[in-house]
């Protein structure tokens, strides 16, 4: 778009977001794709990677591509399939770990499996970058390893054929996803097949490549990477891929969860695609999730897309359940100013542990860690963050504490031996003591609540102004919804709603004009609140615009985000 024609809301709420120059505005509003993008040769190893792929295809090895079981590496792994049916390269495979039986990482016994399959090359999709053992152990069998992904590095690397990771330099941008690092070796394989001639690359047209950004958008989305630079522009253009994506899958899925493929954004990715993809292996299936990504045929991505919504609901209800029960405990063991809280039970499904952990952090607020048995027997689990305690910093500090740990600032996993389980809430609350104060935590809370991008009145909350503000949109970490301010408001009624009636509803009414809407969140109630709304009581809400697509017709509401007293 013209940035002279750009609002002055908008202008404001992108120098809040750091964009000034007529140059970055002009990226921010209306990426290019070309120019926006970064080469791919620049990210270190790809040229050693494409020439070993190009000679494994040569020479007709076999290739596997060993991708992580959640909605990162799935698509991640649906990209190089397309790439491999597209120049009718048919020997390969995707492997794709179970959950619970064989947990994330590279594993041992699935390389000796591949290994007994004749495998001579494995590509691994957002997983590898700590794999010591795995790579060495595919070393011994003969098997060359491309890492691709994007997890942090360590002062040493494995010794793999070669390593992807946008966060080795030089490459510019080092928060791409682990699908986008996969999607970038293909651009580097399509520029280098064409460069060379080689027959197989020469039907491909030029930018095909952007069909599989539906893929990247997805998993961008859903892996919660900044929606910044490199990521911004992915994402852009993948939601207008996703739009009109051909995929029979995609077009299963929006139909099965009545989701208008003409108007979808990075809130349907977020609450309704990604949650269908990632319960796949989270309820032992993982490869259904990659058919769907993959299928030509439009019956079979129906019957698929019915599974998996079939395994999402079955999926809630399980970890419903465990919520339920959780929450019983929490109030029995813990008082309101405990900062972790950790449980555990034999017979929770670990797979589960993440969603049903960050359902008593919404509670509760600071860290909470759940963890449960596996099919083998082992014990592991989740944590989620409030973002008041780092996961790193924490499990870094109770090291002795796990078999294995490791995760981002916001959520993490871990293996703990049955011993040092009865033993855990201790340690994890000791190693948060000295990490940072309640105070420091709740001075972050406070703050949190009050910020805001701009002051109006329900008056001004109207069907321009939200797509004067989507302009912003993708939002994301890095590029938030902008929050509103909405003064001289009063509450004139308030309802939970859902099966478990524990979403909640405010009407709102205008002082001034009389003007009423809608306000709603999911998972919160009145007391959850800076100040605890009450029918007939003056407000002040800080809210984000939405467009309300659970009526019809489609309806302007607004995402609560909280309630203040006037």
């Amino acid at each position: 778009m013209e940035t002279d024609s750009i609002s002055e809301l908008v202008r404001s709420l992108l120098v809040r977001r750091g964009v000034v120059t007529p140059e970055d505005v002009s990226a921010f509003l209306a990426p290019d794709y070309d120019a926006h993008t970064h080469d791919p040769f620049l990210m270190a190893d790809m040229k050693r990677a494409v020439t070993r792929i190009f000679s494994a295809i040569e020479k007709d090895e076999r290739i596997a591509v060993y991708a992580d079981f959640d909605c990162d590496g799935i698509p991640g792994a649906a990209i190089l399939s397309d790439f491999f049916d597209k120049i009718g390269y048919a020997n390969f495979e995707v492997y794709l770990p179970h959950r619970d039986r064989e947990g994330y990482g590279f594993h041992t016994e699935a390389i000796h499996t591949l290994a007994s399959r004749e495998v001579k090359l494995i590509i691994t999709v957002d997983v590898g970058t700590v794999a010591f053992d795995g790579v060495s152990f595919a070393n011994e069998q003969e098997i060359d390893v491309i890492v691709t992904d994007h997890h942090e590095l360590l002062e040493k690397l494995p010794d793999a054929f070669a390593i992807l990771n946008p966060k080795r330099a030089p490459y510019p941008f080092p928060n791409l996803c682990g699908a986008a690092v996969a999607f970038k070796l293909v651009q580097a394989m399509l520029i280098e097949g064409k460069k060379k001639n080689i027959i197989a690359f020469d039907p491909i047209p030029d930018g095909w490549e952007k069909w599989l950004l539906d893929l990247v958008a997805i998993a961008t989305v859903a892996d919660m990477v900044p929606l910044v630079g490199e990521n911004r522009v992915l994402t852009f253009w993948g939601l207008n891929v996703l739009r009109k994506s051909p995929r029979p899958g995609i077009i299963a899925l929006c139909n099965q969860v009545r989701l208008k493929r003409s108007e979808l954004t990075e809130n349907d990715i977020g609450f309704s695609i990604a949650p269908r993809i990632n319960a796949a292996s989270r309820m032992d299936e993982p490869d259904i999730a990659l058919r769907l990504l993959t299928t030509r045929d439009i019956h079979e991505a129906e019957q698929i897309a019915a599974h998996l919504e079939e395994l999402n609901a079955r999926r809630k209800g399980i970890v419903a359940g465990i919520v339920k029960n959780a929450r019983k405990r929490v109030n029995e063991r813990y008082i309101a100013t405990d900062r972790v809280v950790v449980l555990g039970d034999t017979s929770w499904k670990p797979a589960l542990l993440g969603l049903a952990a960050n359902s008593i952090m919404q509670d509760r607020g600071g860290l909470v860690c759940l963890w449960g048995r596996d099919v083998n027997g082992d014990l592991k689990g989740s944590c989620r963050s409030d973002g008041t305690i780092a996961i790193p910093e924490l499990f870094a500090a109770a090291r002795d504490s796990f078999i294995e740990c490791g995760g981002h600032n916001a959520s993490g996993g871990f293996s703990v031996s049955h011993e040092r389980a009865a033993t855990l809430a201790d340690d994890l609350a000791r190693a948060a003591a000295g990490l940072a104060s309640p105070a420091a935590a709740s001075a972050t809370a406070d703050d949190a609540v009050s910020v805001h991008d701009a002051v109006v009145t329900l008056r001004e909350l109207s069907w321009p102004l939200l797509r004067d503000v989507s302009h912003l949109a993708p939002f994301g970490i890095g590029n938030p919804k902008p929050i509103f301010r909405i003064m001289h408001t009063t509450v004139s009624s308030i309802k939970n709603f859902g099966k478990e009636k524990n979403h909640i509803e405010l009407m709102l009414t205008c002082d001034e004009s009389g003007a009423s809407m809608r306000a709603f969140d999911f998972f919160r109630r009145s007391e959850d609140f800076s100040y605890v709304p009450v029918a007939g009581s003056s407000a002040i809400v800080l809210a984000t615009l939405e467009r309300d697509t659970f009526r019809q017709p489609a309806c302007l509401a607004l995402r609560v985000i909280d309630v203040l007293s006037q």
